[in-house]
């Protein structure tokens, strides 16, 4: 029976059936009511319950946090040389420090998930309006919804205030888009408009399961009357109010919810945002485990080297010391095994727990001075920089690829009305779009002059071919109305307002909407006299093939002038129809709606059928400006050695132009094209592309000279080359078709994009654009990319990215959500990356490589002290010392340095951007600086240990014949270590402030205070008292001062030579106007270009003095 009102309906599965109101059809029919869920957004990742155990799992998938769990859990077990304290208590305070941040966040997310949860909604029922919580709605429930009040969940519309069942509504939190989109009721509800009339409607739908598509949407709608046979009406994306839309100029609207909670269209998009890692991470797992194999290198070697030892009886068993009779029966392999866990137990603090836990409070607090930077402020939208993820801080540092959108990015979106010219006669015209109003500023400008009839025909068509809709003159958000107005233009395209001057009263009768494939749109209307016309309008590439041939050529010209000029063009075009041929589009519009399967492609069939054969009127050039400083920035990350591609929905000539106005292409640049007009429409398309490939490739690689040791982060040509290409070709390059050649497109073509200074990719599709990203960002090296753009058509490349911008631009705010930082202008990117990120990568990379230095300055005299107590797994140090050597003694002045270093003035970074390849490639955290800091903790270390056994070797250090013990040997050894990893911060700390002079030597005092307070107490819950009265009795002895103080600066001594040794020869080949320190990582640059031989500089370059 349904087929009659269905056509298309061959499959259905992945449908589902609600029931309007819940009222069941008819009391003898059964049936079965379908399972859905309830209305709640769920973003947070805990509850109360499941916190502790969650987060615990979490944050024992880290490698260091679990060696330590192992390494207390055998503390607790076996019978080890060190209290399980010293383990337990550090890895307590990570553990600790990391949940309460964690849930801080979370808890924010559960916050903000009640506030929609908890919030007011009126449901219909029994002709009453019934207030309830939003988390209560269910499928089935008639919601409604007053004036500027968003929508609860995903609702089909059933009945408005306005007599024609219209209500307009902004989409900004979802697709980015500001402007006002028309929905409409079902026809036969449309009378439904109070509460009493829709509670009496008995309908069903069936619609589509969920899915995230915002554009898509297949339903129908069956409406039962007693005694009548039931009406199907086809219901789509028009006919669908998504959750988070805001309803505007309309006083109310009732809708029945169709998809709630979590399988409503918003939560189905913010679902599954894959968690990006930044390359500082895969370097500290590297150096973790090369310090792993230390630990178990050195625990292996002790336990060899004690059994070694042990074979003399002697030395295994002296005469003070017997062994007990468990002792000589307990297994010899066992006993090996147990005394290798205690080694490593001994050993273990070799692995610096304590720095993931600095390294996410670095990162948290950090991201703040993006947020607090007033140059990245914007006056006009009143905001600021906003950070989404402080996880990627350091990746700004790194970026040697950029994607860039244009409309909107690079240019302001403002649409100004330049010229156009009707059957190749220009006119021009000062019409601009001015917060929503169109005005005119003097009389129409013509060269030439058409007849008055196809003059009248273009500007009806520019009136009709339209989604402009009249609001009467009040206060509606984002519009700012003249006084005198007594009307403003609202629309879903920010372009149509500034065309649009007045209308003529015509009848409308079908609207063939816009899409991006499809890049036009019509509307079939009929006159007074009762005459039928299209009117279509777009873009000259999806309108030319449409019209007569002998039409294109005068308008073409025009076209490809203004598109040369930088600005927007659009093609309109007419067609009359018959009676006859308007019944059969209206028939075959009609089916193709009421079709549940394949739709979109039926309507499609039916669009690309209608508009043919047409007749070409003119055309429209609409001029949208460049940002403020976008030409500047695009220079600037060029010169910091970055690669940046412009990906674009616009036709080439108007982005080949916007390019040379920013100076991404150069005049001196060759260009060279992939686009539709060089490969040709014809069948040999595919062959054509390949010889293209072929002859791009030659010119760029093979004919081009090797260079020496390489320039890294350099086009290694003398000549620039630019690319470009449009989105059909890359279709053609990135999915070749089975039957050809072509596997071999795509290197062929990423190694060309490689070696050109500049991309530029036009007449992109969205998810073409993520397409581009992730083959760049999977190349051999895996470059580091970042995407920045505006609109909801971003949000893909954003994703795609390594790290992705998004502007707070007129286009909505979906691509600042969804990007990882956000910011109000391009011009802002400048000081993002060059400052920002050179910073902020700097910082943290002396932080890994500080933390793993002073650990292993820590560990390797208890290391050494084993081959002189018989390997007895004796501590050198106390256990206080032990525990609190990361979490107080040197935790909080390595804290403050990755906070608030600035080892290069600001100005300077972002005035001079070649320092920026300085840092390029992970520079700082590759294997030879790691090396250099290995073996200078390996120095240091050595050069604490055996000062202080050169120092006993005199036996009395009073005057009174005393000697010092152990417990004093090893306090020496802690105190020289921490007062030289404390001041060899300070030696590498330029910008020194307030809370920098704090920390250092606060943190040298509360060590002081805290050894006479410890060891100037008898502690009742200690068996032991060994360091009472220790460090104070130690500090006695001059000899010991004399040690310590000789110690410190032999320990620094041939850091400070190579300082000083830098400066001498940095002053005298000193050409720059000013004088920039040297990192041990930097790299020399020499005409421009880095050298990859000079990677890592010798250690003598490293840290040049400070003059202040």
């Amino acid at each position: 029976m349904w087929s009659v009102w269905c056509a298309g309906e061959e499959k259905r599965v992945g449908t589902r059936t609600v029931v309007v109101g819940h009222r069941t059809v008819s009391e003898t029919d059964a049936y079965v009511a379908q399972k859905f869920c309830d209305n709640r957004i769920v973003s947070s990742k805990y509850t109360i319950w499941n916190f502790l155990p969650k987060n615990l799992f979490e944050q024992f998938r880290r490698i260091a946090n679990f060696y330590f769990l192992i390494i207390f859990l055998v503390q607790v077990i076996v019978d080890t040389p060190t209290s399980p304290i010293t383990s337990g208590l550090p890895l307590f305070f990570v553990i600790t420090v990391t949940a309460i941040k964690q849930g801080y966040e979370d808890w924010l997310r559960h916050r903000a998930d009640n506030e929609v949860n908890k919030s007011t909604v009126f449901i219909v029922e029994n002709a009453k309006q019934v207030q309830k919580e939003s988390e209560k709605i269910k499928v089935g429930d008639i919601v409604e919804v007053k004036a500027d009040e968003t929508f609860p969940c995903d609702l089909i519309f059933l009945a408005s205030s306005s007599v024609d069942g219209t209500c307009y509504v902004t989409t900004a939190s979802l697709d980015g888009e500001s402007n006002f989109k028309t929905h409409y009721a079902v026809r036969d509800t449309t009378v439904l408009c109070t509460d009493e009339a829709i509670d009496a409607l008995t309908a069903t739908i069936e619609c589509e399961q969920p899915q995230p598509d915002l554009y898509k949407f297949v339903g129908r709608i069956i409406i039962y009357r007693s005694n009548q046979e039931p009406i199907a009406r086809s219901l789509g994306p028009e006919n669908l109010l998504l959750k988070g839309a805001t309803l505007k100029n309309t006083k109310k609207i009732y809708g029945v919810a169709v998809y709630t909670g979590m399988e409503t269209k918003m939560a189905l998009n913010y679902q599954g945002k894959s968690q990006k890692r930044s390359a500082v991470e895969k370097s500290i797992n590297a150096f973790l485990i090369v310090y792993l194999c230390i630990l178990l290198s050195k625990a292996t070697v002790c336990t060899t080297l004690k059994y070694v030892w042990q074979s003399n009886p002697f030395n295994d068993e002296p005469w003070y010391n017997e062994k007990t009779k468990k002792e000589r029966e307990t297994f010899k392999v066992l006993r090996m095994f147990t005394d290798f866990l205690s080694f490593m137990v001994l050993f273990n603090f070799i692995i610096p727990v304590s720095m993931y836990v600095t390294v996410e409070m670095q990162k948290f607090l950090g991201s703040f001075f993006i947020s607090w930077d007033k140059e990245m402020y914007d006056e006009e939208i009143k905001e600021g920089a906003l950070v989404n993820t402080s996880d990627l801080n350091e990746e700004l540092g790194q970026v040697e690829f950029v994607f860039t959108d244009k409309t909107g990015t690079l240019t302001e979106n403002s649409m100004e009305f330049i010229e156009c010219c009707i059957d190749g006669h220009k006119y021009k015209d000062c019409i601009s779009e001015v917060d929503g109003f169109s005005q005119t500023d003097g009389p129409l400008k013509y060269y030439g002059k058409a007849e008055k009839s196809r003059e009248e025909l273009f500007l009806r068509a520019l009136c009709l071919c339209h989604t402009v809709q009249i609001k009467e003159a009040d206060q509606v958000d984002g519009l700012i109305g003249h006084p005198e107005c007594k009307h403003t233009y609202i629309s879903s395209s920010p372009d149509e307002i500034a065309l649009v001057k007045g209308a003529e009263k015509y009848q409308l009768l079908h609207i063939l909407n816009f899409d991006p494939v499809r890049r036009r749109m019509s509307v079939i209307v009929r006159t007074i006299t009762g005459k039928l016309l299209l009117f279509c309008k777009g873009a000259d590439s999806s309108i030319f093939p449409r019209v007569q041939q002998e039409e294109i050529q005068q308008t073409k010209v025009h076209v490809d002038r203004n598109a040369m000029d930088g600005y927007r063009t659009l093609c309109v075009a007419f067609k009359e129809l018959t009676q006859k041929e308007y019944d059969k589009i209206d028939r075959q519009l009609n089916e193709a709606k009421m079709a549940l399967q394949d739709r979109e492609e039926k309507m499609a069939k039916v669009f690309e059928d209608t508009e043919a054969d047409m007749h070409l009127i003119g055309a429209t050039a609409v001029e949208d400006r460049l940002q403020e400083q976008s030409a500047e920035t695009i220079e600037a990350l060029h010169a910091a050695g970055m690669k940046v591609w412009v990906l674009t929905g616009d036709k080439m000539e108007t982005a080949k132009s916007t390019c040379y106005a920013c100076r991404l292409f150069q005049t001196s640049t060759e260009l060279l094209e992939l686009t539709v007009k060089t490969v040709g429409e014809s069948e040999r398309k595919e062959d054509r592309l390949h010889e293209l490939l072929l002859e791009y490739h030659k010119k760029l690689i093979q004919d081009v000279p090797k260079h020496r040791g390489g320039l890294k982060r350099s086009w290694t040509l003398s000549q620039d080359y630019g690319l470009i290409i449009d989105g059909s070709t890359l279709s053609l390059i990135l999915n070749p078709s089975q039957d050809s050649s072509s596997s071999n497109y795509k290197n062929i073509f990423l190694q060309i994009c490689l070696k050109c200074t500049a991309v530029l990719c036009c007449r992109m599709a969205p998810l073409q654009k993520a397409q581009i990203v992730r083959m760049v960002k999977n190349t051999k090296g895996s470059p580091i990319t970042l995407s920045i753009g505006d609109g909801a058509n971003d949000v893909s490349m954003i994703l795609e990215a390594h790290v992705g911008i998004g502007i707070k631009g007129k286009e909505g705010r979906q691509a600042a959500r969804n990007s990882d930082y956000a910011v109000p202008k391009f011009k802002h990117l400048r000081k993002l990356l060059l400052a920002h990120g050179h910073l902020y990568y700097v910082r943290i990379a002396h932080l890994v490589q500080y933390f793993f230095y002073k650990n292993l300055c820590f560990i390797l005299p208890q290391f050494l002290y084993q081959f002189f107590c018989g390997f007895s797994q004796q501590p050198l140090y106390d256990a206080a010392y032990l525990t609190m050597y990361n979490i107080c003694f040197t935790s909080l002045p390595i804290l403050a340095y990755s906070l608030l270093e600035q080892h290069i003035n600001i100005d300077t970074l972002t005035s001079d951007p070649q320092l920026y390849m300085k840092v390029s490639d992970n520079a700082m955290l590759q294997w030879r600086p790691f090396l250099y800091w290995t073996f200078l903790g390996a120095f240091e270390g050595l050069v604490f240990f055996f000062g202080v056994y050169f120092l006993f070797q005199n036996s009395s250090l009073e005057d009174n014949g005393k000697v010092f013990g152990n417990w004093t040997f090893g306090t020496i050894v802690f105190t020289v270590l921490v007062f030289t990893v404390t001041l060899k911060l300070a030696l590498d700390t330029r910008f020194w402030t307030w809370m920098n002079h704090f920390v250092i030597w606060g943190s040298l005092a509360f060590y002081v205070f805290f050894s006479f307070f410890w060891g100037g107490v008898i502690w009742p819950f200690l068996k032991q008292q060994r360091m009472y009265f220790v460090f104070a009795h130690m500090l006695t002895s001059v000899s010991t001062w004399l040690a310590i103080i000789l110690l410190i600066f032999i320990s620094l001594f041939p850091e400070i030579l190579l300082i000083v040794l830098k400066n001498i020869k940095e002053k005298s080949h000193q050409t720059g106007p000013f004088d920039l320190p040297m990192l041990v990582s930097y790299k020399r640059i020499e005409n421009g270009y880095v050298k990859t031989e000079d990677a890592v500089t010798n250690s003598a370059e490293r840290y040049p003095l400070r003059i202040l």
